[in-house]
C-alpha cells in the first residue's frame, strides 16, 4: 500500500508487565483505529521494557523513522515509572519540573497530598508541551514527535483524545471487507494476488479464521485512502469468492 500523502506512526508500548503476559495491550487496538482515522499511517509497534538504556535508544531511533511516536506506559508515580526521564535523556534535555503541570496538580489535590511521588507526575523533559487528562489530572506531554501517553486504556483514550485535534494527518484510511465460510486461504490465493496486483495503492490482506465447529473460513480487507477503490477491491474479491462456490458475506466475521 502507498500512503505516500499521509503521515507515518510508530507506537512503543513500555511496560515489564506486558512482556511478562501478567497485563494484556489493548492500547494498541485503540490507537490503530483512531489513527486510520486521523489520516496517519502506523507503520510499526514495538514492546519494550522498563530499561533506561533500550527506552533512549528505540526513542532516539523511532523518532528519526516516522512521523510521529506515541509512546503508553511508565509516567505513574512509582520507582519503575521510568518513561518520563528517558524521553529527557533521548532528547538531551533536563527532566524538571514542568511548571504548568505542577501548579495543576498542586491545585488539585488537597494541603499535604501533592507528595514526592505525585510530584514525579509533573516533572518532565524541558520544553514539553502536556497532553490534558481529564480522568486523573496527572498529563502526558509532548516534545517534538513524540508523544508520551498513560498505560492505563480509559486514561490513555482521553489523553489521545485531548492531542487528536493537534495532530497533523492525511486522508482516512479505509477499511472493507468480505468473508466466506468453509472457504481455504488455498484456493483464493493466486485470483487474490491478481486483484492486489490491479490495486498497488491497497493493501490486501487474506486472515483465515477457526471458530470451532462449521465457523471457519478466511476474511479479505482492503485498506487504503481511496475508499471508491477499496470498495470495487471488495467487490472483485466477493466475485472471487462466489465463483469458487461459496457465498461472499460483507464484513469481517463476528468475534
Amino acid at each position: 500500500m502507498t500512503e505516500t500523502a499521509n503521515p507515518t506512526a510508530c507506537i512503543v508500548v513500555i511496560g515489564n508487565e506486558i512482556l511478562s503476559g501478567r497485563t494484556q495491550d489493548v492500547n494498541v487496538k485503540f490507537l490503530a483505529t483512531r489513527l486510520a482515522e486521523l489520516g496517519i499511517a502506523l507503520r510499526e509497534v514495538r514492546i519494550i521494557p522498563d530499561i533506561e538504556a533500550t527506552i533512549i535508544a528505540t526513542v532516539n531511533e523511532v523518532r528519526a523513522a516516522f512521523d510521529h511516536v506515541f509512546t503508553t506506559g511508565g509516567i505513574g508515580p512509582t520507582h519503575d515509572d521510568i518513561t518520563s526521564q528517558c524521553i529527557a535523556a533521548a532528547f538531551g534535555v533536563p527532566w524538571e519540573p514542568h511548571p504548568e503541570a505542577w501548579a495543576k496538580m498542586d491545585r488539585h489535590y488537597k494541603p499535604g497530598e501533592f507528595n514526592a511521588a505525585r510530584q514525579r507526575m509533573a516533572t518532565m523533559p524541558r520544553g514539553a508541551t502536556l497532553i490534558e487528562n481529564p480522568i486523573s489530572i496527572a498529563p502526558g506531554f509532548s516534545i517534538g514527535n513524540v508523544h508520551v501517553l498513560a498505560g492505563v486504556p480509559r486514561i490513555m483514550q482521553a489523553m489521545f483524545e485531548s492531542l487528536a485535534p493537534t495532530l497533523p494527518g492525511g486522508k482516512p484510511i479505509r477499511t472493507r471487507a468480505v468473508h466466506g465460510r468453509r472457504l481455504l486461504e488455498g484456493r483464493l490465493a493466486a485470483g487474490l494476488a491478481a486483484i492486489q496486483a490491479r490495486y498497488p495503492g491497497l493493501d490486501i490482506g487474506s486472515y483465515p479464521y477457526y471458530r470451532g465447529d462449521d465457523n471457519n473460513g478466511v476474511a479479505i480487507v482492503a485498506k487504503g485512502t481511496d475508499e471508491a477503490q477499496a470498495e470495487a477491491a471488495i467487490a472483485e474479491v466477493s466475485a472471487l469468492i462466489e465463483s469458487l462456490g461459496v457465498t461472499p458475506i460483507p464484513g469481517e466475521p463476528p468475534i
